[in-house]
């Protein structure tokens, strides 16, 4: 099979197309056709300093959307032929490849009317944002939230979570990327270059601050985001913990929520399965006209480095999917 291969730490910029073996399915696992992968932050994040699990060659991509072509011993659920979707193991060989390896109690079956690379966009972004919400957040004391950066994918799924749910959604933003951010949803927008963040933040919700803020940015930003939240208030921070000594205790009496959606492949079985669950709401939401899956460029497997190195340095809204099929 073609595939995309790291050759080593840090070397994701200079990753090329090559022929591999295609891998075998084990026990519980199936075989995919690839027909589309996502590209996500992780990838190169990752690559950079490399995994104490990968050996070289390794091939990144963690969203896949494809048709099973060969079910490992014990798989009944399943038949060849099925499209689904699925979110990745880190430690194994990803997406990146014509053919790749998962799972069969963590894929979601793709509905008709959802294309692969629609499906393909959804799993690391979307599953994210769907875990901060629907599986942290007590949305049902939650009226208004703030989620930064909402032209990204977490953001930008998010956003469009929350306002299913009729929530009122503060988000943050660059001015050219307001339009956009309006459109999927957020009620209000924040130019986080040219505003002070906090007090616009105060100033929309009359100085007591907002419910819930879902971080996707920085510690520092988490850090910053504690000022802009309103008493019993919800911080979910994605990319870094914030500094819990800057809430004195007694005081705000503030709830923390991690999310670190790679880490659900090494916990049990059922905690795993949620994978699906989650896959299949969201399918069913997009097929239904419900969440937009921001695709916003869709690339060729040789034009992935180029396209990673975009996304690192920030000139990319929404998602990036190379088609494979």
């Amino acid at each position: 099979m073609k595939a995309l291969l790291l050759r080593g730490d840090s070397h994701w910029k200079d990753m090329k197309v090559e022929n591999v073996e295609p891998p075998k399915p084990c026990k519980g696992e199936v075989l995919i056709e690839v027909h589309a992968a996502g590209l996500n932050p992780v990838d190169y994040k990752t690559a950079s300093n490399g995994h104490p699990d990968w050996s070289y060659p390794h091939i990144l991509g963690l969203d896949s959307a494809g048709i099973i072509r060969e079910l490992g011993e014990g798989v009944t659920e399943w038949s060849i032929g099925d499209p689904v979707v699925y979110h990745g193991d880190l430690t194994r060989d990803g997406a990146f490849a014509e053919y790749n390896i998962t799972t069969a109690h963590t894929i979601s079956r793709i509905p008709e009317g959802v294309s692969f690379v629609n499906a393909a966009a959804l799993p690391t972004a979307g599953y994210t944002a769907f875990q901060a919400l629907h599986r942290k957040l007590p949305l049902d004391q939650t009226e208004t939230l703030l989620i930064h950066a909402g032209a990204g994918g977490v953001g930008g799924f998010g956003i469009q979570l929350a306002k299913a749910a009729g929530k009122t959604v503060i988000s943050t933003a660059s001015s050219h990327n307001h339009d956009h951010v309006r459109l999927l949803g957020a009620d209000f927008v924040i130019d986080y270059r040219n505003e002070e963040v906090e007090a616009r933040v105060m100033d929309i919700t009359e100085g007591r601050g907002v419910d819930a803020v879902v971080d996707t940015v920085s510690s520092q930003n988490a850090t910053e985001s504690l000022g802009y939240l309103a008493h019993m208030g919800h911080l979910v921070y994605i990319a870094g913990a914030p500094d819990f000594s800057k809430v004195k205790p007694f005081t705000q009496v503030i709830s923390y929520h991690e999310i670190a959606l790679g880490a659900i492949h090494k916990a049990d079985m059922q905690s795993q399965e949620d994978l699906r669950r989650m896959g299949a709401t969201m399918l069913d939401m997009v097929r239904h006209g419900k969440l937009e899956t921001l695709v916003s460029e869709i690339v060729d497997l040789d034009n992935v480095p180029e396209a990673l190195e975009r996304l690192a340095d920030r000139h990319v809204s929404g998602k990036i999917v190379a088609k494979l099929k």
